[in-house]
């Protein structure tokens, strides 16, 4: 079982107005984890970093002992500028970059599937992009949530700053569950174990 503190971060714009984006789905996830765990966010400044943070255990371990502490965070400020509040929330918390979590969106994973890596390149995300350079390293653990390609020859830009359509609507719930139980067995089973019980299910 991992020890130690986790920092688990939805990545996401600021604001209602991007609330239901596509480019959302990160910060999405994170109020999921907070919903299950009975916290709630709270605006504060930490080492520097605008966040909205909770902290709380997720799962139950062997012996109805609880799960890992975690500490929730979906950054202030805009995605492409995430790097700031991220190695902020770790340096203050005292969290490792292999106990980061960051929950993003994917275009080129297709809608609803999930991924789960450490380290390896940013894919074009400029969020990502960010935090690597905050944070020195690329040896952070991503969970990949799959929003589709844009269809025809839509920027993808564009298509990310769009809220998702009727038919995926319809299964967002299920995607925020599947993602929030990917980032509970990453903490409380490890990164290995989650990638194989995610990678393989159907």
């Amino acid at each position: 079982m991992p020890d130690g503190l986790w920092l688990v971060v939805g990545l996401g714009n600021p604001g209602p107005a991007y609330a239901n984006n596509r480019h959302n789905v990160g910060a999405m996830v994170v109020d999921e984890i907070a919903r299950r765990a009975g916290v709630t966010f709270s605006a504060r400044t930490v080492g520097g970093a605008r966040a909205a943070t909770a902290e709380a255990r997720l799962g139950t371990l062997a012996g109805g002992v609880p799960g890992p502490r975690v500490v929730l965070a979906k950054p202030a400020t805009f995605m492409n500028v995430s790097g700031g509040p991220v190695a902020g929330l770790a340096q203050y918390y005292r969290v490792a970059a292999d106990h980061v979590v960051v929950v993003h969106d994917d275009i080129d994973i297709l809608f609803a599937d999930l991924r789960l890596k450490i380290s390896g390149g940013e894919g074009g995300h400029n969020g990502l992009r960010d935090i690597t350079k905050a944070l020195g390293t690329r040896d952070y653990v991503r969970v990949r949530v799959g929003v589709g390609r844009p269809p025809g020859r839509m920027d993808a830009a564009d298509y990310v700053l769009k809220d998702f359509a009727g038919p995926e609507r319809k299964d967002l719930p299920w995607l925020l569950d599947a993602a929030a139980d990917a980032v509970e067995l990453i903490v409380c089973e490890g990164l290995e174990r989650a990638q194989l019980k995610v990678h393989t299910k159907g």
